[in-house]
């Protein structure tokens, strides 16, 4: 075959090869666009991914914080109807059958407030460290101080029938045959309820300061606090038993470090403190009469009256180390 004869056939052959070489490169180039089509594709899921479970993020927290906010517009509506009984008991005198009804009332309507509280709102660490994960600590902590406040102030005249009822010892015949009256041991109950309450609101208050993002600094809190440590200096003045008196001496002195801790944030927590101070001496030299619920302990629990205020630090300027003594009573 000459030459001439294979030219043709040579020149096909590479034009053949040519021709597959681009298809070749062609495919090449198509598959190198689709996948970097369907990479762009996956990364903008998973950005349109995030987005959304970033939005998602945020609407469940809101969502969780109106529901917190609901529940807390619920209970304050509690708060109106105890500060409203506790001004007819100062001004009117009730006798127990009126007492016991009334208190009874309010205290079905605290109850039925936890009743209804979906599980995932009551009180426990797991509930609060979840709320705290998503920001939501301090609108938790602040619920539920809320809700102990409201339970202090309403049982708070029984610590006076309380310590007036208990036995001094075993052997105090008179505490005994008191303690078996019907109202006597109602009134104990109610006593212990103020002391459970006050216990919470001071565990909550720790537990928040213990918690990133979810600290109560803030002036109301001083006010709750120097209520609840009236209650521990009840314990310390009469209580027989040494391991309650122990968790009161300790409730006091933290309670104490963090009013000043907020002072250092408001400087109006200066008030709180005096308040703590002026009812601390009152309990020291009228112990019989430093629980009654009167006018002063009205004004004490539930105002912030700055000439009450001025007068009690007129009153006793003592310094925290006066106070202490109480604390270190062995």
């Amino acid at each position: 075959m000459t030459t001439q004869s294979l030219a043709p056939r040579v020149v096909g052959a590479n034009v053949r090869r040519r021709m597959a070489g681009a298809h070749v490169c062609t495919a090449r180039r198509e598959a190198y666009h689709v996948s970097k089509a369907r990479q762009r594709r996956y990364y903008d899921q998973r950005a349109h991914n995030a987005a959304k479970g970033l939005a998602s993020a945020r609407t469940s927290a809101f969502s969780h914080g109106s529901q917190l906010l609901a529940q807390m517009i619920k209970v304050n509506r509690i708060l109106l109807e105890i500060n409203n009984f506790n001004q007819r008991c100062v001004t009117e005198n009730p006798t127990w059958e009126t007492l016991s009804h009334g208190v009874d009332v309010l205290t079905a309507r605290l109850d039925d407030w936890v009743a209804n509280l979906p599980p995932n709102m009551h009180d426990t660490p797991e509930n609060f460290a979840w709320f705290a994960s998503r920001g939501l600590g301090r609108i938790f902590a602040a619920v539920y101080l809320g809700y102990y406040h409201f339970g202090q102030l309403l049982y708070y005249q029984f610590l006076h029938g309380a310590a007036i009822d208990a036995p001094l010892s075993p052997e105090d015949s008179r505490g005994t045959m008191a303690t078996e009256s019907p109202s006597a041991m109602r009134r104990q109950e109610y006593a212990q309820r103020t002391k459970e309450h006050a216990g919470r609101l001071c565990e909550m208050v720790y537990r928040s300061q213990a918690t990133a993002g979810a600290d109560v600094r803030y002036t109301m809190t001083s006010h709750v606090l120097v209520i609840a440590s009236t209650v521990q200096i009840h314990t310390l003045l009469f209580s027989g038993d040494e391991d309650d008196i122990g968790v009161a001496r300790s409730r006091l002195e933290r309670n104490f470090e963090l009013l000043l801790r907020l002072q250092c944030y408001w400087p109006t927590v200066d008030r709180a403190i005096s308040r703590l101070r002026a009812f601390h001496a009152t309990a020291r030299t009228s112990v019989d009469s430093s629980f009654v619920l009167d006018r002063w302990m009205l004004r004490f629990m539930v105002e912030f009256a700055e000439s009450m205020e001025e007068k009690e630090a007129e009153a006793w300027r003592g310094g925290s180390e006066e106070m202490e003594a109480l604390w270190n009573r062995q």
